[in-house]
């Protein structure tokens, strides 16, 4: 069988290197995607030297023109696109009338206008491969959570496009579902201060009924729904979320 290749973006650290790393280790070439120059670079290295055919990009998302470029070049470069998993993402903190005009607008075009770019892109491609798409939301996308609305609506918005193209293209050999990680410690959060006078109470409510996720369990989640294993699988949104939305 001819080496399939997997289009990764936020590989740089957290899930998205977790990703990367079953990806490569069940035999995919890998293009590897994230802002974080030096970081991505060591990702990549790292898995080339464990044989993995590995293609990498500094890019930022949210821009059109640098998804599209970015598309065309794995194409260019592998000949195959058969896997696009959108996990590159941020979060701020902040109460609903303190989020500033600037933090709205890149969560959301991070989140929610880097996905729909890279699967404007690349659809017509992972079709041609009968492929799939796996999106990585959030169980922040589930249900309602504290001092997060821009972070938590994108995800939500992320559950719902997952959806649509799923009904959109039901015809087509493609498949397209979501994976909805709960808290993990990825460094998403990192350096983030939370808002004065927070209730906590409200925090410990997303802390997950047996505590953070595993990154690398995750990955595997999102490895099954790329396989052919998962082949019946079709507009599904996958919990991995150690029981967070649960209840």
């Amino acid at each position: 069988m001819a080496e399939r290749t997997a289009f990764i973006t936020g590989a740089a650290r957290g899930l998205g290197r977790e990703i990367a790393r079953v990806l490569a280790a069940e035999g995919y070439a890998l293009y590897l995607v994230d802002i974080l120059a030096e970081q991505l670079e060591e990702t990549a290295q790292e898995l080339r030297d464990t044989g993995c055919t590995v293609n990498s990009r500094a890019m930022d998302v949210s821009e059109r023109q640098a998804c599209f470029d970015a598309i065309a070049d794995c194409v260019e470069q592998s000949g195959d696109l058969s896997v696009l998993v959108n996990c590159a993402g941020i979060m701020r903190f902040n109460r609903v009338p303190d989020v500033p005009e600037d933090e709205w607008n890149r969560v959301l075009a991070v989140n929610l206008s880097g996905p729909f770019f890279l699967i404007q892109a690349a659809l017509a491609h992972i079709i041609a491969a009968e492929g799939n798409i796996v999106n990585v939301a959030s169980s922040n996308g589930l249900m309602g959570t504290s001092y997060a609305a821009p972070y938590s609506l994108t995800k939500a918005a992320l559950i719902n496009l997952t959806k649509t193209l799923a009904v959109e293209y039901s015809e087509q050999p493609i498949r397209v579902n979501a994976v909805c990680p709960g808290p993990m410690a990825t460094g998403i959060a990192e350096g983030l201060t939370p808002p004065e006078d927070v209730d906590w109470s409200k925090v410990q409510r997303y802390s997950g009924l047996r505590g953070l996720a595993d990154p690398a369990e995750v990955a595997k989640v999102v490895a099954f729904l790329a396989s052919d294993a998962a082949s019946s699988v079709h507009g599904a949104i996958w919990t991995a979320d150690v029981g967070t939305s649960a209840g």
